[in-house]
């Protein structure tokens, strides 16, 4: 399961097993949540947020910082997707710091 980020304790990951749509999850102290990125011919036109199902919700400030952290890197997270589902390149985990 490669973690993609770190951001103020939040994991960014994705599931080795995934399926599409292109989606990550965010876990935080044992809670979750999911983000999906949808495309329409290679141009994102949504990031739906989900709780993940038989999990902890994410506390509501790590949810709004997950969802911002997808939104302002959904492209690079697509570009990741690609990466490691479809050219199998290993994925190195970037530890952010700083709050966008």
């Amino acid at each position: 399961m490669p973690t993609l980020y770190e951001y103020l304790g939040i994991k960014i990951l994705f599931y080795s097993d995934e399926h599409e749509p292109i989606h990550v999850h965010g876990r935080y102290n044992g809670a979750e949540c999911r983000a999906e990125i949808l495309l329409e011919e290679g141009t994102i036109i949504n990031v739906v947020f989900k709780n993940v199902r038989n999990r902890k919700h994410l506390p509501p400030a790590q949810r709004a910082e997950f969802e911002a952290f997808v939104r302002e890197y959904a492209d690079e997270i697509v570009q990741k997707w690609i990466d490691y589902f479809v050219l199998q390149k290993k994925i190195s985990p970037q530890i952010i710091t700083k709050r966008l």
